[in-house]
């Protein structure tokens, strides 16, 4: 009898799994920066996201034409593997709607998501969620475009929970330079940096609750910029300490050069990636019953999280052995 897959084996029926998206989530809303943005992802893989940004990416007067850009861009050839989202307008934007409606109406199809940037809580996500339902209705797609949020304002806080329960929201954001500013200076500006925007006792409870509301929603928590773009260091840091320390399993780039550091930091070690891999092996052999590994104990609990190293490992690139990859990826 051959063991299930672990997916089937590890995650009970109807229970809430992990989102399975890139660690990596680039911003670009000038044309060029867009059109170099999908030329890396053409040279990396689907490592990581492209959002092209129809917010403040949009020239004043301009909005109509930058959503009929971003549109074509996400249905131009350059989209090599359907991972191009788009950042629209917040909802009470006079924007919003054409931008939603263009992206939607032009580019549906293959667009991986939409952001909604600064809803004031729960009821402004809601808002959003039925104008771009309402358009999924219009323009007869077949899919139901995934809805990502950016919580950076206190009402988003306030509600963080509701708004991961909301069963159309995939990811959720945490925006650090309006969330600061949004104090009126209560905040200082050091809690904008690399290092501050870690050790500043507001800042820190934001991006706790923001991680742990999407765990328990089976959401992704995607942490916030880090604005130093040429210091590679502090972001290889901030990366790391954003993924095992404060539990995001997704992080923004606002520039290019940031994206390998940023997937990089995201990356399980070969030596972790291995390792759970003799465990799943030896699990899966056992019919996933308990099992001893080099005199340590493990069972489901324990699999579950090497299952997880392993998925990280495949969203990262990292290479996997081609027997792995074909049992439990490529079935």
């Amino acid at each position: 009898m051959s063991a299930p897959h672990p997916r089937q084996a590890l995650f009970d029926p109807g229970e809430v799994a992990a989102g399975d998206l890139p660690v990596c989530d680039h911003y670009s809303g000038v044309e060029a920066r867009m059109r170099k943005s999908l030329e890396l992802q053409a040279e990396l893989g689907p490592v990581f996201d492209v959002t092209l940004d129809c917010e403040d990416g949009a020239p004043v007067g301009g909005e109509a034409e930058h959503a009929l850009l971003c549109a074509e861009l996400v249905m131009s050839a350059a989209n090599r593997f359907g991972r191009v989202g788009a950042r629209v307008h917040p909802v009470e934007h006079p924007s919003f709607g054409n931008d939603v409606d263009t992206l939607l109406g032009r580019a549906g199809a293959r667009l991986a998501y939409l952001m909604l940037p600064k809803p004031r809580g729960l009821a402004d996500v809601q808002r959003a969620v039925e104008h771009i339902d309402h358009a999924i209705r219009v323009h007869g797609h077949g899919r139901a475009v995934p809805v990502h949020a950016l919580v950076e304002t206190h009402g988003a806080l306030r509600e963080v929970d509701a708004i991961a329960a909301h069963p159309r929201i995939e990811s959720i954001s945490f925006g650090l330079m309006d969330f600061v500013s949004a104090h009126r200076g209560a905040i200082p500006a050091s809690a904008m940096s690399a290092e501050g925007q870690f050790t500043h006792p507001l800042v820190r409870r934001a991006k706790l609750e923001i991680a742990a509301a999407c765990h328990a929603h089976g959401k992704v928590p995607s942490h916030c910029v880090v604005t130093e773009f040429k210091d590679l260091r502090a972001l290889a840091a901030a990366a790391t300490r954003a993924g095992r320390e404060f539990g995001y399993t997704r992080m923004w780039s606002i520039h290019p050069d940031q994206v390998r550091t940023i997937v990089e930091a995201f990356a399980p070690g070969a030596a972790e990636t291995d390792l759970a891999i003799e465990i799943l092996r030896a699990a899966q052999a056992a019919q996933w019953a308990p099992i001893r590994h080099r005199d340590t104990l493990h069972d489901r609990a324990s699999y579950r999280y090497f299952w997880q190293v392993v998925e990280r490992a495949r969203r990262t690139g990292q290479p996997l052995p081609a027997e792995v990859r074909q049992a439990w990826f490529d079935a």
